[in-house]
């Protein structure tokens, strides 16, 4: 049995999906009931555990369990307020639980969900970051504490591996493309939406898209069917442990994903015009992640370049799948 932890989550929810899809046996949790109707229909065990509160976790299987994946997070983008206890508490705290969880009831291997900007003060270095760069705080960022938090929650994880015998595995996540993933969110406290977004509904109504500062700026972006793909291979792998960069390693340029973005959405013999506005300011940050040591020590693979991701996204849009993430990410 594999325990998901934050499986109303984006990437949990997708996870889950192909788990039951190979017919491996899943628990699924949630802080939330979001998921709960989509998993009752399915007859997924699910439960809701808020991971901060150590007896929730008395509701997880005790036996069988073949790993655990934790992919629930106090995160910046669901965060107006920027409070710091909050991260200390269900990043820090619910982790401790959770391996506390695993120690306990002898759960052989934990896969925990990280975030890059434990690494931003890298993000404009001009070369793949790899994993034995870092960390590389920036300090004065809103959601510092954040970064601190789960910098703290991978040395736990490192920690319990090496004291306790729990193979622990830490991804690092980039831009995570797909479905349902932050249609809105928090920065600064106001509610924004991503450029991404703004890019596939402006191509779709076949209207101009505006390209600011530097086209040739851009990301690291990876599918979240490839991040998935990644967390069921490390958890069957008998060498993985540490942490990975899970990415595509290639860096796609503002000006590619925004021509890309026009190709698969706009309308037939409509596309939406490109207008680049070089006086505005380019993208604050740009990077990308050297993938080698997942591909040798897990075969990880990445099966969705940009344009096969993207149209992707778009059957996945067109059949409405998974759409109730996309109402839970209306921020008030």
């Amino acid at each position: 049995m594999i325990v998901v932890i934050g499986a109303s989550s984006f990437i949990g929810t997708y996870l889950v999906d192909e788990l039951v899809a190979q017919r491996r046996e899943v628990f699924a949790t949630g802080h939330s009931n979001v998921n709960h109707e989509y998993y009752a229909k399915r007859q997924i065990p699910y439960a809701q555990v808020d991971i901060s509160q150590q007896q929730a976790l008395e509701r997880l299987p005790k036996q069988n369990v073949e790993a655990v994946v934790v992919m629930a997070s106090m995160m910046p983008n669901n965060d107006k307020l920027c409070a710091p206890q909050p991260y200390v508490d269900v990043n820090i705290t619910g982790t401790l639980n959770v391996l506390e969880y695993c120690r306990i009831n002898k759960v052989p291997k934990i896969v925990y969900g990280h975030s890059h900007k434990d690494v931003a003060g890298l993000w404009n270095c001009g070369r793949p970051i790899t994993e034995e760069d870092g960390p590389s705080i920036v300090y004065s960022a809103d959601h510092a504490v954040y970064t601190i938090s789960k910098i703290a929650a991978v040395s736990l994880v490192e920690h319990y591996r090496q004291a306790h015998g729990v193979i622990g595995i830490s991804f690092r996540f980039a831009a995570v493309y797909g479905f349902g993933p932050h249609t809105e969110f928090y920065a600064g406290g106001k509610v924004r939406i991503p450029k991404s977004t703004v890019f596939i509904r402006n191509a779709i109504a076949g209207n101009p898209i505006e390209i600011w500062g530097d086209p040739t700026r851009g990301q690291d972006i990876v599918y979240v069917k490839d991040v998935v793909g990644a967390i069921i291979g490390a958890i069957d792998s008998d060498k993985a442990h540490g942490l990975y960069n899970i990415t595509s390693g290639v860096k796609t340029t503002l000006d590619e994903e925004v021509k890309g973005i026009i190709k698969v959405f706009s309308p037939p013999g409509h596309p939406s015009e490109i207008r680049y506005r070089p006086e505005r300011p380019s993208m604050p940050c740009t990077y990308v992640y050297d993938i080698s040591k997942a591909k040798r020590d897990f075969s990880y693979q990445v099966r969705y370049p940009f344009m096969r991701m993207l149209q992707d996204i778009k059957l996945e849009m067109e059949a409405r799948r998974f759409s109730h993430l996309i109402n839970r990410e209306k921020k008030p």
